[in-house]
């Protein structure tokens, strides 16, 4: 009775385990800021249980917070920081300063829908890393997204002309950024002008990016527009784009 009861003791010792020490050999580390905010809240339960399942699958540790004061901590140790629906603004001017110097020494980076939105000129850098200023979104509507770079991972789990239904955010580039489109989403297939009273929306015309990735100071950068409700975490295929990102700019590896 004794002998068969340890292996039942051991099981259960290693699933009391914390996350981090059940996933002490992954292959990278990641921090994954989440905060909810007016608009977005309703997603951050199925986005954690969505990513820590990818973790787990995909063999890499996580730290998955609501609180800044972990920029305050050790950022070396993460392979890449993803802000997730959660902009830059969220820091301190200290914690900013550490996120700075994160980069600059080579660190990753992540940003997923709202976290691409920040008040001008409020935090001049992180704009510069998002790679694009937010100008305004209609309506959430269905629309076809075309794949601009097929040789992205973040594009490697969906198809070469994409049906989505999500903000479509519209942006503009005031510090003459330059970023590498990997999905643009076509404008002809939903209506850009379709916005509440009072607020004007027109479009961007052909070249209209919704995910990208460029390089900034020391670092890779991985930017999607999508991701706006919470069923959203729960969608193969999104997963998968948002698995293609955060791969690559944890590693680099995968592009073509």
């Amino acid at each position: 009775m004794i002998k068969r009861a340890l292996p039942l003791l051991a099981v259960s010792a290693a699933l009391a385990l914390p996350a981090s020490a059940a996933w002490a050999d992954g292959q990278f580390k990641v921090l994954v800021l989440a905060i909810p905010n007016k608009y977005h809240y309703e997603y951050i339960p199925i986005a954690r249980d969505s990513l820590e399942h990818l973790a787990r699958l995909h063999a890499f540790e996580m730290t998955y917070t609501n609180q800044t004061g972990v920029f305050d901590g050790d950022l070396k140790q993460y392979a890449a920081v993803v802000f997730l629906n959660t902009p830059g603004e969220e820091l301190n001017p200290a914690q900013r300063r550490h996120f700075e110097d994160y980069m600059r020494a080579g660190g990753n980076a992540m940003v997923v829908h709202r976290a691409a939105i920040t008040p001008p000129n409020g935090w001049v850098w992180y704009e510069k890393l998002v790679g694009r200023s937010f100008k305004i979104h209609p309506m959430v509507q269905t629309a076809a997204v075309d794949t601009v770079d097929a040789g992205f991972p973040a594009t490697f789990g969906i198809p070469k002309r994409w049906i989505w239904s999500d903000e479509w955010y519209e942006t503009t580039n005031p510090y003459q950024v330059a970023i590498h489109p990997v999905l643009n989403v076509d404008e002809s297939t939903y209506d850009p002008t379709r916005i509440w009273p009072g607020q004007v929306a027109t479009g961007m015309g052909k070249d209209h990016p919704v995910a990208w990735q460029h390089r900034y100071e020391g670092g890779r950068v991985f930017v999607t527009l999508l991701g706006h409700n919470g069923e959203m975490y729960r969608d193969p295929q999104y997963l998968s784009h948002l698995l293609g990102g955060l791969w690559w700019a944890a590693t680099g590896k995968g592009a073509l």
